[in-house]
């Protein structure tokens, strides 16, 4: 799942983006009010956590701005406004909920977490292929029901690749969709993730899942005589 930070502390942003990768979230970043507008219009989140003290644009006017362009992403407030009158204001212009600073990072995760799961109840949350299944909000892989140990960023490219069983899916897609939005293009590291997943999730199983079209991209599918299952809890 893709989250956007929105913080101008760089040291704070720093510390929410290192906690959230650390639990295999994909991470972008944005230090003031016009970069997250920006960002937030042009690439797809599961949620936004959003300060309301920014540069040039204010977080208030974010969410604002997100909302009458019906961007339905959940949004987590967080300031350093503790007033009653300000939580109203923050859930009046379309916030879901409001966390105020300082706060434990474990607070942080929970009130994500519990927004993930609100958003499953639209989004499908537990996706599974032939016999490999991964419950998006525990983070749990399992094949054949042995669980695989998946790195962060093996973690959102087989989710982004559920997501799209049997499309096929291009090295363009999974840049856009599960590496930050300052990601190089003209690296080479989506194929080794791709050849480090492919390893641990078809070596030893039976079929073979993940293929390599040569020249266009990937694809996740099961054989012919199988069906597709994608489950929401």
């Amino acid at each position: 799942m893709r989250i956007l930070v929105v913080e101008d502390d760089s040291r704070v942003a720093s510390f929410i983006r290192r906690g959230l990768r650390e639990e295999h979230y994909t991470v972008d970043t944005a230090k003031d009010g016009e970069d997250a507008l920006f960002l937030a219009q042009t690439n797809e989140y599961d949620l936004i956590i959003l300060d309301i003290m920014l540069p040039k644009k204010s977080g208030l006017e974010v969410l604002k701005t997100l909302r009458q362009e019906r961007v339905h992403v959940p949004v987590l407030v967080l300031t350093a406004k503790d007033e009653l009158q300000d939580k109203v204001n923050g859930l009046n212009a379309g916030a879901d909920d409001y966390l105020t600073k300082p706060f434990g990072f474990e607070e942080l995760l929970a009130r994500v977490r519990a927004l993930l799961r609100r958003r499953g109840e639209m989004v499908p949350t537990v996706l599974r292929i032939e016999d490999l299944e991964m419950d998006v909000l525990r983070h749990r892989v399992t094949r054949s029901g042995r669980l695989l140990n998946l790195t962060a960023r093996e973690h959102g490219i087989l989710e982004y690749m559920l997501r799209h069983a049997d499309e096929l899916v291009t090295r363009t897609m999974l840049a856009e969709h599960v590496w930050e939005h300052d990601f190089d293009p003209l690296s080479n590291v989506i194929d080794v993730h791709i050849a480090r997943l492919r390893q641990k999730i078809d070596q030893g199983f039976s079929p073979p899942l993940l293929q390599t079209i040569r020249g266009r991209g990937y694809l996740l599918k099961a054989p012919e005589h199988s069906k597709k299952v994608i489950q929401k809890t």
